[in-house]
């Protein structure tokens, strides 16, 4: 039998850097999806195949995901959580960099597309370790009571990480002409990026250890293999992590961070004004976030997720469509509506994953279930939808694809027990 969890010690201090941290990752991570229309430029040369091969590049490297979340997770279940992520950004600086003074498809053809794939994919796979890493820690480190709203934070500032992103980006096409943009300029969101993220594992070496880990090592329950335990105890929670991780993924992937693609390529918007529309969406995002946080506090993580769901069953077929025929002012409300669903999605998800497993082995259930799923879901997703919409010719076929994961979730979420603590 698992103990319960000791009462929290961790400080507001490490929580708030914790919490914040994810602000970077999410800004290293999604800016090449933000990107993706300039970098296809940069290193693939023009044309419509170069986009669809950037986008390919995205899957690839997601796939690295979790490999990265398995041998984070390992270090974190055996070591404890903050050597674990003191690592895993460290990498993510290290690869930030390495992309930013790579040379261009122009400078030396076709090696510098596999470059950025290898930049990327080492990307990847130190992320795979970043956010559950985050997750878990946020939760051990709370009051059970608020541990919604607390581990929504991880997600919101993973939102603002993502602001930053397209807003960086935004920024950068629109002050910038194409010929000094594909030159040089297209470097100076990823040294932004690289700054910060050394930034960030300067401040992790002042936080402490997870209570919940310390109560482990203090009375010898730290497994000597995490993985096998997970796998022994846990596999009904990794499949549930699984298919919530599989919502929240398809929702942000195709809902947000694939829409100034998507703007872009049916020819609603030019790159500026699809991701100063993105920029719209990521603040909604964040705004919903910690709300949707603390509800799943008040009212349980079951029937929130079920009502995100059932959004997402029903609106992302029309919403596309939407954007892509509609006017500005439309293409605003159904990105505004996707980002509202997406974000919520994430909130209670981060929680409710994480709470599918005992302290024990949890990053290693988390890399085995969510993270999997998120490189399914997440990372496939995007180039699946561009290829999709090209064949096809239809606007839809994104929010198509939302909604059968939808109706695929369902059914789980119907028969999932509430893991919210019992409001006195």
């Amino acid at each position: 039998m698992e103990r319960s969890s000791p009462a929290p010690v961790v400080s507001r201090g490490s929580t708030i850097i914790a919490a914040f941290s994810t602000i970077v990752e999410w800004y290293d991570f999604t800016l090449y999806l933000y990107f993706a229309t300039v970098l296809s430029r940069v290193f693939f040369g023009p044309g419509h195949a170069a986009l669809i091969t950037t986008l390919a590049g995205f899957a690839v490297a997601y796939l690295m995901r979790p490999l990265g979340a398995l041998f984070f997770g390992h270090i974190g279940d055996r070591h404890g959580r903050r050597p674990m992520m003191l690592l895993s950004v460290a990498v993510m600086t290290g690869a930030m960099l390495v992309i930013a003074l790579l040379p261009t498809h122009a400078q030396i053809g076709a090696a510098s597309g596999w470059l950025l794939l290898l930049a990327r994919c080492v990307m990847g796979f130190a992320v795979g370790g970043e956010y559950t890493g985050v997750v878990a820690y946020l939760l051990e480190g709370s009051q059970p009571e608020r541990r919604g709203l607390i581990t929504s934070l991880a997600a919101a500032a993973s939102e603002v990480g993502a602001l930053l992103a397209v807003g960086v980006s935004a920024l950068t096409v629109t002050l910038m002409s194409e010929v000094d943009l594909e030159q040089w300029g297209w470097r100076i969101p990823f040294l932004f990026g690289a700054a910060l993220a050394a930034t960030v594992w300067i401040a992790r070496t002042a936080m402490e250890e997870s209570p919940d880990f310390e109560d482990q090592r203090a009375t010898g329950r730290v497994p000597s293999n995490p993985i096998l335990h997970t796998l022994k105890n846990h596999r009904v929670g990794i499949f549930r992590a699984f298919t919530i991780s599989a919502l929240g993924s398809i929702t942000y992937y195709v809902g947000i961070t694939y829409v100034p693609a998507f703007l872009t390529s049916v020819g609603s918007m030019g790159e500026g004004d699809s991701l100063w529309l993105s920029t719209v969406a990521a603040v909604i995002v964040i705004l919903v976030t910690p709300v949707i946080g603390a509800s799943s506090d008040r009212f349980g993580r079951k029937p929130v997720l079920l009502a995100l769901c059932a959004l997402s069953a029903v609106l992302p077929i029309s919403t596309f469509t939407l954007m892509a025929e509609g006017s500005w002012s439309e293409a605003l409300l159904g990105a505004v509506a996707l980002a509202g669903v997406a974000g919520g999605v994430s909130a209670v998800g981060a929680v409710a994953t994480a709470e599918q497993f005992h302290g024990v082995g949890r990053l290693s259930g988390l890399a085995l279930g969510a993270t999997m799923a998120t490189a399914i879901f997440g990372g496939l997703t995007p180039y699946l939808a561009q290829l999709l919409t090209a064949e096809t010719g239809s606007p839809a076929m994104p929010g198509i694809m939302i909604a059968m994961v939808a109706l695929f979730v369902l059914p789980v979420l119907l028969k999932m027990p509430e893991t919210a603590p019992t409001r006195e």
